[in-house]
C-alpha cells in the first residue's frame, strides 16, 4: 500500500497544528498509529514537522564572555590564586 509524499505533508501539517495547541509529539505518535497510519510514514512526518519548525526557530547568539586581567606597571599580567576550600586545607 503506497501512499504519496502529498500524505506525509499533511500529516506534518497535522502534527504542527496540534503541537502549537500543546499536545507532545509522543501522544500525537500515539494516536496517528493508532488511527492506522503506519509508524514509518508517522516518524517521517513528525520529522517533517521537526524540520520546519528548525525553520522558523529565532537564530541563537551566544552571550560574549567576559574576562578580566590584572596588569601590572609593567604591562604584564598578575596571577590571582584563588581560595582553597575549607575541605582542601584541611586535607591537604
Amino acid at each position: 500500500m503506497f501512499k504519496p509524499e502529498n500524505h506525509i505533508t499533511q500529516l506534518a501539517e497535522y502534527v504542527l497544528k496540534n503541537l502549537k495547541k500543546g499536545y507532545t509529539i509522543d501522544s500525537l505518535r500515539f494516536s496517528l498509529i493508532n488511527q492506522g497510519y503506519s509508524k514509518i510514514s508517522v516518524d517521517n512526518a513528525i520529522e517533517n514537522a521537526n524540520k520546519r519548525l528548525a525553520e522558523t526557530a529565532p537564530e541563537m547568539k551566544e552571550k560574549p564572555q567576559i574576562t578580566y586581567k590584572i596588569i601590572d606597571e609593567h604591562n604584564k599580567p598578575i596571577s590571582i590564586s584563588k581560595k582553597k576550600s575549607w575541605w582542601k586545607r584541611i586535607f591537604e
